[in-house]
């Protein structure tokens, strides 16, 4: 057995990232159905684009900023220990690229394409790695430092902050930069509503995220002599807990009842590892909750125009869940303990500190070099036909 261990690792986190590659389709679908129906293409094309510029900013800058590894051996040298490395970039990757899935659910339909994809190219390739070595990698000696100051490390186990909190704030900035779709909110104090053009597809999207988010904590273990049940069994817990807070604080609204699983997996992964599963239930219900009052105040008194509501989801629910994992993770609340709440504390707002910083910095420059917004003409007409000439269901045949 000792000889296939490498093998076993090697496939485990193999199928974590498949899970994880898969989620972006979830991300795509959920999207798709929120948005108007001008705009569907647009989200779909915008996802996958997104995941290959990823690619290659993780690849060639930001896997090796974050952990010091580069890809420049030979395939003979690359392929040792049936690849493990190579698949546990793969993973990692997954969870880089969901940085800008995150931020195109806050911008969608009136964002222009292509500062986007400059903006994902930065973000994945030096700021998401720049924190993602910071917690998972002891980079700097910043987690020296907190434990410490507090007598333990910050402890994010799946990416609460490293990954939703980071994405969900670097996205506020840029929605703040973009501006409100054109009519969205009148001069008179009303907001024009915008529904979801397709409820199924809004909740096939969360399925698939919500199905994939199992790999992306369970395999967040890395090796299989590490896989823990208690993670699979929080995650489920925190999934529901969240399901049913935002399907009664949300009042029966679909739109927020299959958003709300994923409130409360966004908020467990940080100490899905550590916490009971009653206290997983009790996160996921403050998750649902707390997203449900969060993007309606958001949208209705504040006049932030983020379509998907990824920043109270990601950006609020993670931090939340950093939070929590320094309250539930304690023995005193049925937790495994090692874990300092202060230590959450400060680690969670490095976290969002460096997001809203880099969020402002990269999406103010683009906007002033490049423009971010399309203009009042190209999204009344709609992201699809003004960026990618097709809609989602053409009414009649193209003459060549």
């Amino acid at each position: 057995m000792e000889s296939l261990k490498p093998a076993l690792d090697a496939l485990f986190i193999m199928l974590g990232a498949v899970m994880v590659l898969a989620m972006h389709a979830g991300f795509a679908f959920l999207e798709l159905g929120t948005v108007r129906e001008k705009n569907q293409v647009n989200a779909l094309v915008k996802i996958l684009i997104d995941f290959a510029v990823s690619t290659i900013a993780y690849f060639f800058i930001g896997y090796g900023l974050a952990y010091g590894i580069g890809f420049w051996d030979s395939a003979t040298v690359l392929a040792q220990k049936s690849g493990f490395e190579l698949v546990k970039f793969f993973f990692l990757l997954t969870f880089a690229a969901a940085i800008p899935a995150i931020v195109s659910g806050g911008i969608a339909e009136r964002a222009k394409f292509n500062p986007q994809l400059i903006a994902t190219f930065i973000l994945v390739g030096f700021l998401y790695p720049f924190f993602e070595g910071i917690v998972w990698n002891q980079n700097y000696g910043i987690q020296a430092w907190i434990k410490n100051l507090t007598g333990e490390e910050f402890h994010d186990f799946a990416g609460s902050i490293v990954v939703h909190a980071v994405g969900g704030w670097i996205a506020l900035p840029a929605i703040i930069l973009l501006g409100a779709r054109y009519g969205r909110y009148n001069k008179d104090g009303k907001v024009s509503a915008h529904p979801p053009s397709s409820i199924p597809f809004l909740a096939l999207g969360a399925w698939i995220l919500t199905v994939g988010w199992f790999g992306f904590n369970v395999m967040s273990a890395q090796t299989i002599d590490k896989m823990s049940g208690l993670v699979a069994m929080n995650s489920l817990m925190a999934m529901v807990g969240g399901t049913l807070a935002a399907w009664l604080v949300g009042k029966n609204d679909p739109g927020f009842a299959y958003n709300g699983p994923l409130a409360g997996l966004v908020a467990v992964c940080a100490g899905s590892d550590l916490m009971h599963p009653v206290g997983a239930l009790v996160v996921g219900l403050v998750a649902g909750a707390l997203f449900v009052k969060v993007f309606t105040l958001e949208q209705n008194r504040w006049r932030i125009d983020d379509v998907l509501g990824v920043w109270p989801l990601h950006g609020l629910c993670g931090l939340w869940g950093g939070l929590a994992a320094g309250i539930f993770g304690q023995k005193f609340f049925g937790g495994i303990g090692g874990i300092s709440f202060s230590a959450q504390l400060i680690g969670s707002a490095l976290g969002v500190a460096i997001a809203l910083v880099g969020g402002f910095i990269v999406y103010g420059v683009l906007k002033r070099a490049m423009g971010l917004k399309l203009s009042p003409e190209e999204e009344h007409a709609g992201a699809d036909l003004s960026i990618h000439q097709i809609t989602s269901t053409p009414g009649k045949e193209s003459v060549w």
